[in-house]
């Protein structure tokens, strides 16, 4: 019994501000989610999602050469590119001596990719019939914002947090948003569903991010 209180306590005593914070902002990303989930499948956002189609097919009335670009900004949220990123960075990470950085990668696209295929199993949400190119796969939440959120969030949290580089954190954050933006202009994906990706990729990320840091404090509280 004794042993267990000491173990509450050493894990009490390694909750700081910032993890507590983390975990708030984890509940409020995947309150959104759920919400978007009751809206989506309880009273259908048509209109919304009607709404970002037509502003998307006006874009490409107005500028044709735009859906080639679309195209090669939709690659970088792809399996194509994220499995091999997923692993070849983890490991180019881990040779530069780079362990943790590589670790938290590594359960950032395992297991955002796990979470988002057993979200989209639980609602079951067809494409869009208007898409412009042939996908496989469900809906809702977007595989290619959620994994973008997962991957380049991951190294916008590393480069900014660890390294003080936040000029690019915010750039890796705001490609991550225009690739799941992406996925509505070529319709293959409701704007409602990339919401959802974004609010599970966030919530996903800022979850193990908590996780890491709780467990690696009290690794090093019990080697010490």
């Amino acid at each position: 019994m004794s042993k267990l209180s000491s173990r509450f306590a050493t894990l009490a005593g390694l909750l700081t501000a910032e993890l507590v914070g983390g975990v708030v902002a984890f509940l409020l990303a995947f309150a959104l989610f759920f919400y978007l989930a009751r809206v989506v499948f309880g009273q259908p956002t048509v209109a919304l999602d009607q709404r970002a189609f037509a502003v998307a097919d006006g874009w490409r009335a107005q500028a044709p050469g735009l859906t080639t670009w679309v195209h090669g900004v939709t690659f970088f949220g792809s399996l194509k590119f994220f499995v091999p990123a997923s692993l070849i960075a983890p490991f180019w990470m881990r040779r530069r001596g780079y362990g943790r950085h590589a670790l938290a990668l590594l359960l950032a696209m395992g297991g955002g990719w796990a979470l988002n295929e057993l979200l989209k199993a639980w609602f079951q949400r067809p494409r869009p019939s208007s898409a412009l190119l042939y996908q496989m796969g469900l809906s809702f939440p977007s595989g290619h914002a959620m994994m973008s959120m997962a991957f380049y969030g991951c190294l916008a949290w590393l480069l900014g947090r660890e390294y003080g580089r936040w000029s690019w954190a915010v750039a890796l954050m705001l490609w991550a948003v225009l690739i799941g933006l992406t996925r509505v202009y070529l319709h293959v994906h409701y704007f409602t569903d990339v919401l959802a990706g974004f609010a599970g990729g966030v919530g996903w990320l800022l979850l193990l991010r908590a996780g890491l840091r709780l467990f690696l404090k009290e690794e090093k509280s019990i080697t010490n």
